[in-house]
């Protein structure tokens, strides 16, 4: 990420395209687009294989030593064109995009009708409604007795020690289609929980771009890039914990190359395997995350490209 520099993460390059014509969904009127809220951006180390069963086969993924930068972008909107909704935007890895590179999106879960159809439509996102149902929890932190009697009270059976309660939440994220809701993931989120007063320090006002690359689903076929330019208070905090359906238990981050789910998928955006594969990006090992506060995101109108780039 950064402010512009053309580093092969994060930048804006001038190539030439053509904007993708937009027949803006209900709720959306014409580009860009503002959203407003908060975000947590947690960056993975995602296996090259996993990766590349999302992305078009004539784009070159940034890789080094059998990984990729991939990751998810977790955000709760309180004003957007679709109103309030949550969304989770699964980063399947890097795309070489000289001189920059581009994100590309495995899956987008969002728990709002409008913003699934303007993803699929007008953004050519993977973009699939889901249930966001959210807990509150209160994790005890212990410290330390101050009291002098400490040692007393531990002597006749009493716990001398105190419980500081710290602010959580658990984001339990489910797919829903027709009749049928399937589980994804739980997010457990500790002092990041949205709405909640915080004392702590949000990190410095700064602006960035980041550049994606999106389409060739069934709902939009072209090839598209489009830019989210970010104005937010920017910190650093400790990767979340993730944990994957069924019994909420945390799945291998080590899932070797040779899973067969892994093998000869080639460019996927839907259905059982698109899913299970997104899941495994969400479960693989988290680097760093950051934490966006007092976020305003403009969001460019794509536009159509030719092709990726395979060249250095």
């Amino acid at each position: 990420m950064s402010r512009n520099t053309g580093n092969p993460i994060c930048g804006v390059i001038e190539e030439d395209m053509e904007f993708a014509e937009t027949n803006c969904s209900s709720g959306y009127q014409k580009p860009p687009w503002l959203f407003k809220g908060s975000a947590l951006y947690q960056l993975h180390l995602v296996k090259s294989e996993t990766a590349r069963a999302f992305i078009p086969k004539e784009c070159r993924l940034v890789e080094a030593f059998g990984y990729t930068l991939g990751g998810f972008f977790l955000a709760s909107y309180d004003h957007s064109p679709a109103g309030i909704f949550d969304e989770l935007v699964v980063v399947a890895g890097i795309v070489w995009n000289p001189p920059t590179s581009c994100a590309w999106a495995a899956r987008v879960l969002v728990s709002s009708n409008d913003a699934c159809d303007h993803g699929r439509k007008d953004v050519g996102l993977p973009s699939h409604v889901a249930r966001f149902s959210k807990r509150i929890t209160v994790t005890p932190t212990m410290t330390k007795p101050k009291s002098k009697y400490g040692g007393l009270s531990k002597s006749i059976g009493l716990d001398a020690t105190l419980s500081s309660p710290e602010d959580g939440m658990d984001i339990r994220v489910t797919e829903i289609k027709g009749a049928s809701a399937t589980d994804i993931c739980r997010i457990n989120l500790t002092t990041l929980v949205p709405g909640l007063k915080s004392n702590k320090w949000m990190g410095p006002q700064i602006k960035m771009t980041l550049p994606s690359f999106s389409g060739r689903t069934e709902y939009n076929p072209n090839l598209l890039k489009y830019s989210c330019h970010m104005d937010c208070r920017v910190r650093t905090v400790q990767p979340v914990k993730v944990l994957g359906p069924s019994l909420g238990l945390e799945i291998d981050r080590e899932q070797s190359p040779e899973d067969p789910c892994c093998k000869n998928m080639g460019s996927i955006t839907s259905g059982d395997d698109g899913r299970d594969l997104s899941i495994s990006v969400m479960l693989s090992r988290p680097i760093i995350a950051l934490q966006f506060s007092c976020l305003k995101m403009t969001v460019e109108a794509p536009v159509v490209i030719s092709n990726c780039s395979r060249t250095t």
